[in-house]
This record gives structure tokens, C-alpha cells and sequence, in this order.
């Protein structure tokens, strides 16, 4: 028996849609811009940009949703979730949905959208604005065998009722097959990850007390209530 310093951390999981089982998670990476924000917006010639927020964000796309600290600009970003089933360096694009995804899922990549102009203006890392808990809910993952690969379908979420994000999956500027393909070839993919693969135009500001409604269709939907702003420490 391996003698550990401390007990390691619980394995995040997910629910997988319509089974007792459960998805272990392994690491999140979150894709940037992937939609057209603009109906003018040029094609892009490169693919975009990504990075990645730890499993610990990972929680189930219901209940509350506490406000983190450190920010006063949460905003919120509904998208399409790829599960890897299966991993691999440097994969052929047309292998990726018959080999590699185990599922999908509807998930929001919260942002600390303070942070992330700050680090914009200033060169640096985007993990403060990302990385954070309770950052990358998720809803249960649907067995790709069951739902198959998703080419169409709404995107949406709403805010207090008031719709501020929706889009259709064949808006993808690149789709799951050609990102996959491209997180591989600067990693080795692992059974477990996850893919965000980017949002629609509509990101926004959320409240303490708001009440989000989100979805994929044929995939998940999800409800959440925004918890209260964390109160500074005194003296901060």
C-alpha cells in the first residue's frame, strides 16, 4: 500500500444522462472564441486560442452557484462539452468522433471578467480569471452511442427569463473534430478530459440572486441560482 503524506483528493466525477455510472474527470480545457460575435466577422485562418481550468472547478450544473471571490464582473458562458473516452498524441481529425468522444454535455466557463481584461492589459496568465471554484459547471454527460455527435442544434442561456446567448451548434468556427485534433498535438489527450469548445455572442454580467437557465439542445439543460457576493475581509 502507497504510504501517503496525506489522503489524496476524491476524484471529480460527473453523472453520466440516464445511468447509475459516473465520469471521472481528468482536465478541463476551455477553447476561445469559436462563434462569430458579428454578423461581419471574418473566417479565421488560425486555429484559437485555449487554456485550461483545474477538475477541482468541475461541479454539477445545478442548485446555487456561489459568487467567487476577488471579482465584481462575473460573467457567464454557455457551451458545448466533449468527454474523452479515449486519448491519444497527435490525432487524425476523422478518428475523433468514432475513437475518441465519449459523450457530451451542456456547461457554463465562468469568467472573472475583471481579471481577464486586467491580464489582458497587462501580458499575464488568464488562471486567475478562470481557474477558480465552481468555475466550469457541467450538467450529465450523455453517452455519445445515445446522442450521437451533435452537428446542430441551439445553444442558448437566459438570464431572469430574458434570453442573452443563442446560437446553433453548425455556427462552430471550428468544430469538435478539428479542435480535439488540435489539443493533441500539444498534449497527449487522457480518458476523462474535457473539452469547452467556446460561446456564442451574448456573454454578460451575472448578479447575486439571478437566475440562470441554459442548454444544448438534444444534450442538457441546467438551472441556476447566483449566491451571494463573498463580503471582503476587514482591513481589504
Amino acid at each position: 500500500m502507497v504510504d501517503f503524506t496525506f489522503p489524496p483528493p476524491t476524484t471529480v466525477t460527473l453523472r453520466v444522462a440516464g445511468s447509475s455510472a459516473r465520469f471521472p474527470v481528468g482536465r478541463v480545457f476551455c477553447i476561445g472564441r469559436n462563434y462569430r460575435w458579428a454578423p461581419d466577422e471574418a473566417a479565421p485562418t488560425q486555429m484559437p486560442a485555449w487554456f485550461m481550468k483545474p477538475a477541482s472547478a468541475v461541479v454539477p450544473a445545478r442548485g446555487m452557484l456561489p459568487y467567487p471571490p476577488a471579482t465584481r464582473d462575473l460573467c457567464h458562458e454557455v457551451e458545448l462539452v466533449v468527454a474523452i473516452g479515449r486519448g491519444g498524441r497527435d490525432i487524425d481529425p476523422g478518428q475523433v468522433e468514432a475513437r475518441h468522444v465519449w459523450g457530451y454535455a451542456a456547461g457554463l466557463d465562468m469568467t472573472r471578467r475583471d481579471l481577464q481584461q486586467q491580464a489582458k492589459r497587462d501580458g499575464g496568465p488568464w488562471e486567475p480569471a478562470k481557474a477558480f471554484d465552481h468555475g466550469a459547471p457541467c450538467t450529465p454527460i450523455v453517452p455519445a452511442s445515445v446522442c450521437g455527435h451533435p452537428r446542430q442544434g441551439a445553444i442558448w442561456l437566459s438570464v431572469n427569463g430574458v434570453e442573452r446567448q443563442r446560437a446553433d451548434l453548425s455556427g462552430l468556427l471550428w468544430p469538435v473534430a478539428d479542435l480535439v485534433a488540435m489539443l493533441s498535438r500539444s498534449v497527449t489527450l487522457e480518458p476523462g478530459d474535457l473539452v469547452y469548445t467556446g460561446t456564442p455572442a451574448g456573454v454578460g454580467p451575472l448578479q447575486p440572486g439571478d437566475r440562470v437557465s441554459a442548454g444544448v439542445a438534444g444534450i442538457g439543460e441546467l438551472a441556476l441560482v447566483v449566491g451571494d457576493a463573498p463580503v471582503p475581509a476587514s482591513g481589504h
